[in-house]
């Protein structure tokens, strides 16, 4: 009891006392369902760094992101999420919250939440992301691109995630998302006893100074994206390889299938980092 009291009263510095208590109330769901392993591996980066994440299902999205932030003492989280989450009562406001990175590709489903949608901004959304990480905010990626309900096997992860962490020089720390139900019927729940794998944080420094020389170098255009593009599918690659050994899953991807998503079509940041 004593212990369940101490870990429900954790300090959260960095919030005002309602924001905290909001933090609390949204943390009941994981102190019933969510155990935890590797908590010490949020201690091991300074600075900005990148979450990644695979993603199974709806609830997931919600609850790991608070259990996250929860364990963080209150450290707000930038996550990339579609645009239509800002714009559903409740839900918005509380993704307000986080200051979150909005992704404009998808339409939404329901004609009164797509006839407010707002105009998407200049920047793109790989640059959005690379300017808060140096600006001193964590961001948080689920690079599979969308709810993936495979038991076994992880989704191609997109090479936007990449891109980031190259352009950044963050560090990437990887969050496997397990179930219970998984491990036991072979099948992902739409509620279920999650488990929630921390790995090391994964540090890419000689793949970001070859990155960023290339990429300030006076090679073609063509040539030079081509070549960008295969260093963030490397990293990308590594990144879900840690993710796979976390969640679970198997990751499938070969070099050989690395090559043929190496072309100029990838610098498309609609196709680069789809959101939740």
């Amino acid at each position: 009891m004593n212990r369940r009291r101490r870990v429900f009263f954790k300090p959260l510095p960095l919030l005002t006392a309602g924001r905290a208590l909001l933090l609390r109330a949204l943390m009941l769901p994981n102190f019933l369902l969510t155990r935890a392993s590797g908590l010490e591996n949020l201690a091991g980066t300074e600075g900005a760094c990148i979450y990644a994440f695979n993603h199974n299902n709806s609830l997931e999205a919600l609850m790991v992101p608070v259990f996250l932030i929860y364990q963080l003492g209150g450290q707000t989280i930038s996550f990339v999420i579609d645009w239509m989450y800002g714009k559903v009562p409740v839900l918005g406001s509380l993704m307000d919250m986080i200051e979150p990175i909005y992704v404009y590709s998808k339409r939404s489903r329901l004609p009164w939440i797509e006839s407010g949608r707002t105009a998407a901004p200049s920047v793109d959304t790989l640059e959005r992301c690379t300017l808060k990480i140096l600006e001193g905010r964590s961001i948080g990626i689920f690079p599979e691109g969308r709810r993936n309900r495979n038991p076994e096997t992880l989704m191609q992860g997109k090479p936007g995630i990449g891109h980031i962490a190259l352009k950044s020089g963050a560090a990437v720390v990887p969050v496997g998302i397990d179930f219970e139900c998984r491990q036991k019927k072979g099948r992902i729940p739409v509620i279920g006893r999650t488990i929630i794998r921390i790995g090391k944080p994964l540090h890419f420094t000689s793949q970001t100074e070859a990155y960023r020389a290339l990429a300030s170098g006076g090679s073609s255009c063509g040539r030079k994206n081509s070549e960008l593009n295969r260093m963030a599918v490397e990293v990308t690659h590594e990144i879900m390889l840690c993710l796979a050994e976390l969640s679970g899953k198997r990751y499938h991807e070969s070099c050989s299938e690395k090559s043929l998503c190496v072309n100029e079509s990838t610098n498309n940041p609609k196709e680069m980092l789809c959101p939740v």
